[in-house]
């Protein structure tokens, strides 16, 4: 049975419910949590049921998210481009573990998210782990021997919203520029496949990524509109 599989596949390290990543951990409810469930859409079973991040998780996440960015802002591009790059080396590494659990989760073939959702997301993060030390600003010489320049800087903490369908591929389309660029990023992964958004914070951690750059909060159309409308997010 599906729910045999999946369980089977999940971390220990997960807990069940499952809860959000906060500054490098699975960080427990604040406050009287709700619960949602995350289904298999083949038969209707119910994977594993998770707390929903509301205000205090994501107020969390935004702190801690502040603090390590200033940190991170510091490193040169190319410090920041390795732990990119390791990333990649790790998803590579353990492709078909988390092929398994983006299967199961989005009720897809393995044979394709063996072959597309881990390899894109791989190579997405070595692709700006490359050209992180890359992005700088312009120089522009203008009449009279005078002279302009752009100077690109963080934005400081930003935030993503992930769609259902190709889950790991979208997180990191978001995820990768972001940490790139200097910024910190809290993630919200769909409701209904939120597996590989767990997974990819414990792969960035491993990889050297320092805790609070890459938040994980779970929920649904709630928990997004915390980040929406947080002022302290770009």
């Amino acid at each position: 049975m599906a729910t045999k599989k999946a369980i089977s596949l999940l971390p220990k390290s997960w807990g069940l419910p499952a809860r959000s990543w906060i500054n490098g951990n699975f960080i427990a409810s604040r406050s009287s949590a709700s619960t949602m469930e995350n289904t298999y859409a083949a038969t209707g079973e119910t994977l594993f049921s998770f707390e929903v991040a509301e205000e205090a998780e994501v107020n969390q996440a935004v702190e801690v998210a502040k603090k390590a960015q200033k940190e991170w802002a510091e490193w040169t591009p190319i410090e920041r481009g390795r732990v990119l790059r390791k990333a990649a080396e790790i998803l590579e590494r353990d492709n078909d573990f988390l092929a398994h659990l983006e299967a199961i989760d989005t009720s897809r073939p393995y044979q394709e998210t063996e072959v597309v959702d881990i390899v894109s997301a791989k190579d997405c993060f070595e692709y700006y782990g490359s050209i992180a030390a890359t992005i700088g600003g312009e120089y522009t010489q203008m009449p009279g021997g005078s002279f302009a320049y752009t100077i690109r800087e963080p934005l400081g903490v930003c935030a993503g919203i992930g769609a259902w369908n190709y889950p790991i591929q979208g997180m990191a389309w978001k995820v990768a520029p972001a940490l790139a660029c200097g910024n910190a990023i809290i993630f919200k992964p769909s409701e209904v496949t939120p597996m590989t958004a767990l997974a990819l914070g414990e792969v960035l951690k491993e990889a050297g990524l320092p805790d609070g750059l890459l938040n994980v909060v779970l929920g649904g159309r709630e928990t997004g509109q915390l980040l929406t409308r947080h002022e302290d997010i770009a």
